[in-house]
């Protein structure tokens, strides 16, 4: 199913804020963001998803990357305005019933982005290059 997407890249000194998925077996990470609703722009999308599933607040800057895949998916780079990552209360933590395995907020190291299995790559590739 086509969805377009709204992600964003929050980063603090040399981290970016990511989301660990264990699901069916695999370990992988991805920047926080999910499907755009009806009404919504690609940066409200951002700012949702970064309050449901980091439980921060966030200013959406310049658009980082635009990727085709399923869709449109827009990477924004934004700034942490208020709250502590890991305070997210979006269905992802509440809805026991979802089954769609395990997300863990955190801070990863932009060196260590390449060494980990992110998606998608081209977008960490670019955060890589930029502020490594």
């Amino acid at each position: 199913m086509m969805r377009d997407r709204g992600s964003c890249i929050l980063i603090r000194g040399k981290e970016v804020a990511l989301i660990k998925r264990i699901r069916d077996g695999m370990i992988y990470y991805v920047f926080p963001g999910g499907g755009i609703e009806d009404g919504e722009t690609p940066e409200e999308t951002s700012k949702r998803e970064a309050f449901e599933e980091l439980g921060v607040m966030i200013n959406v800057k310049d658009c980082f990357h635009i990727l085709q895949y399923n869709g449109t998916q827009y990477y924004f780079l934004a700034e942490l305005v208020e709250g502590e990552i890991g305070n997210g209360q979006g269905e992802e933590f509440t809805d026991i019933t979802r089954n769609r395995g395990i997300y863990q907020p955190m801070w990863i190291e932009i060196g260590k982005l390449l060494s980990i299995d992110i998606r998608p790559l081209e977008v960490a590739k670019r955060i890589h290059t930029k502020y490594a």
